[in-house]
């Protein structure tokens, strides 16, 4: 394709970053956020967010990328506009937060009559149509996206499929836009109803989560009977059906996507019977309460906390599995400290932050960790993990 079209994206996140890199490859790309102190970052070539890729991108001189500001002006002559904003679990309403999404789509198309406006935030199933009708119109349509944090341009780049909802011109425009500028020439591209490729979202979500809660059941069996958890998880992803993805045991599941994904499919299974579904979600906090439960029973004066991000090379620490321990132990009455350099408060929860890794070493009688670390490699002793193969 040799003609550029300018894109907006709006929502400069892992997800609205990565593709807005991705695409001025080859397009005029304007990315937009509210928070000004992102936009500064960005215009100095400084990343907001860890991931390696997008750093050296961002550091290469590319003439096609401009972020700004939040300005609904830039709609104007936006050929596509990509909504890529943040839609939080409401636990009182059942349902995710889409106001953030609503609110770009309406300005969209009172600024502009003729773009394409691609919602690449997650939604619940049946969201993007029902907008459609509310609108009356076909310019909204669904884009599904699959990405790891602190690996989010590296997914785009070599996806594993392209999802598009609706079979149109401007949805098959956008599809070979994405299939153009990754480096998978050969991925899947596919075209789906705006439900069905929404459902593909939360039900791929829900489908890592279950691995992840199965392996972690099969830990906790394993502890329990004092048997190797590692001999028996080797054995049994020796199955090429199974597999070895998603196998090492943590403390639950967690981080941005996966709680919040489990939760919203549940509420759309609302007049469908299922079992599974809500069990992986109860499976989780079954797993949380185990583990808080073991460490609970050793009587530990203080117990440390070294990371709340869910993995390595990530700076996410939303919705982390490590906060659940953290209230369970803390309602016994247990002292808590937390070694984490993302958290520039002196308190976490109620809980002192300790910055010297040091000191916070020699305060913990326990140590707990997601994800083992060699900096801990002097307090083994101390620590108490389930990270049995040194991944995420």
């Amino acid at each position: 394709m040799d003609i550029k079209l300018k894109i907006v994206v709006v929502g400069l996140g892992y997800v609205g970053l990565s593709l807005s890199l991705l695409l001025a490859k080859k397009h005029l790309v304007v990315g937009l956020d509210i928070d000004k102190n992102k936009i500064k970052s960005l215009k100095d070539s400084k990343s907001p967010i860890i991931d390696p890729d997008i750093e050296d991108y961002l550091n290469q001189n590319n003439s096609n990328i401009f972020f700004r500001e939040y300005d609904e002006s830039e709609f104007e002559q936006a050929d596509f506009i990509i909504v890529a904003t943040p839609t939080n679990y409401d636990e009182k309403q059942n349902y995710f937060d889409t106001s953030s999404v609503e609110l770009v789509v309406k300005q969209s198309l009172k600024k502009s009559t003729s773009s394409v406006i691609v919602i690449k935030s997650t939604v619940p199933v049946g969201y993007t149509r029902k907008l459609q009708e509310d609108f009356k119109t076909n310019r909204i349509i669904f884009s599904p996206e699959f990405l790891r944090e602190g690996r989010a341009l590296f997914d785009n780049l070599n996806p594993s499929r392209i999802i598009v909802s609706d079979c149109h011109a401007q949805s098959k425009l956008f599809g070979k836009i994405l299939k153009e500028c990754s480096l998978n020439k050969k991925v899947p591209l596919l075209f789906l109803s705006s439900t069905e490729a929404e459902a593909v979202k939360l039900f791929s979500n829900t489908f890592l989560a279950m691995r992840v809660a199965y392996f972690n059941e099969l830990d906790s069996y394993a502890i329990s009977h004092g048997l190797d958890t590692r001999q028996i998880i080797d054995g049994v992803t020796l199955d090429p059906r199974i597999g070895s993805g998603y196998n090492n045991p943590s403390f639950g599941y967690g981080g941005y996507c996966l709680p919040k994904d489990t939760k919203q499919l549940l509420a759309n299974y609302k007049n469908v019977p299922q079992n599974l579904i809500g069990a992986i979600i109860q499976a989780n906090n079954t797993r949380k309460d185990y583990l808080a439960d073991l460490v609970i029973k050793k009587n530990p004066r203080v117990v440390g906390i070294y990371r709340l991000i869910m993995k390595e090379g990530s700076d996410n620490i939303r919705e982390s599995s490590l906060q659940g321990i953290m209230k369970r132990i803390k309602s016994k009455g247990i002292k808590m400290i937390v070694y984490e350099p993302l958290i520039k408060d002196k308190t976490f929860f109620n809980s002192d932050v300790i910055q010297d890794l040091k000191s916070f070493k020699k305060l913990s009688d326990i140590i707990l960790t997601n994800r083992y670390h060699k900096d801990l490699e002097d307090v083994h002793e101390k620590i108490f993990s389930r990270d049995l193969y040194g991944n995420n």
